[in-house]
């Protein structure tokens, strides 16, 4: 699996395969025609016709929605539709910045083909001039991506959390990494991708930062999320992603924003524009 490859596979969206999601008419994600099916018996919250799935327009208000839309899923949980559940409230929105329409529990988020949002931290530690980064394998008790590799840091973006305290939190929730440290961390941009997966549509934006950290600093699992951490020098990590599978789908993408960045997939290498393009779906 090269590079481009893991680009190209966050990439398979046929918009024809799904309904839109609307929200007092606006466009806020896209529902799969079995899954419609599914919402249809719930007819006094959600309106289902053979081109869109809209909140019932007595729901005006977030909070309204809210407990309305709460109900419903977790009637789909008892009945097995949404796996995963953990608790961890999303905010729907037309966009980043925008008031919530409403908020949804995180399972249910691909399944509405909603925007997502995470964080990721790239540690790294500078050993002879050489870059080594931090990777994380991921707890084989994850509902997605178990025991898959990951950055040292990663984790959604839940309702009422500004971006940098969620980094610090889970900073320290999944590396041990204290308050001071975790916001030396720099912003770096985004990564973006639409894709059908076996949970859903995931439409998800990730906002990467980068943390140098020091040599004798060893990251530690406080949350159970963490099987293990390894510090590899960065063309061993760059040996994994371009020739196996082990890296978690989107955490690929952010390796190879990294990499990108810091000049190690460069103008040179033949899919170059390609790659860059493709980090921004």
């Amino acid at each position: 699996m090269s590079c481009l490859d893991r680009v190209i596979a966050c990439a398979g969206f046929e918009p024809s395969q799904f309904r839109a999601f609307r929200i007092s008419g606006v466009l806020v994600g896209h529902v799969t025609a079995d899954f419609s099916k599914r919402l249809r018996r719930h007819d006094s919250v959600f309106v289902v016709d053979d081109n869109h799935v809209d909140l019932h327009s007595s729901f005006t208000d977030a909070e309204a929605r809210t407990v309305a839309v709460a109900k419903v899923l977790q009637a789909l949980r008892a009945d097995g539709l949404v796996p995963g559940w953990r608790d961890e409230p999303y905010p729907v929105a037309e966009a980043f910045n925008a008031p919530a329409l409403l908020t949804i529990e995180r399972a249910a988020v691909p399944l509405f083909g909603v925007r997502g949002y995470g964080v990721h931290i790239n540690g790294y530690v500078r050993r002879a001039g050489e870059y080594h980064m931090w990777i994380a394998r991921r707890s084989l008790k994850k509902p997605t991506g178990p025991g898959k590799l990951d950055q040292m840091v990663a984790g959604g973006q839940p309702a009422g959390l500004a971006l940098r305290d969620n980094l610090i939190k889970e900073c320290g929730e999944e590396a041990g990494i204290p308050p001071a440290l975790a916001a030396q961390a720099k912003s770096v941009g985004t990564v973006s991708y639409v894709v059908d997966r076996p949970d859903g549509l995931r439409r998800d934006v990730l906002f990467n930062f980068d943390l140098e950290l020091p040599e004798d600093f060893e990251p530690k699992n406080v949350d159970g999320e963490v099987e293990e951490f390894y510090l590899w020098p960065i063309a061993e990590v760059m040996t994994l992603l371009c020739n196996s599978d082990d890296f978690k789908f989107n955490s690929g993408l952010v390796l190879i924003d990294f990499l990108v960045r810091h000049g190690y997939i460069d103008s040179e290498h033949p899919d170059y524009v390609e790659i860059v393009a493709g980090l921004h779906a």
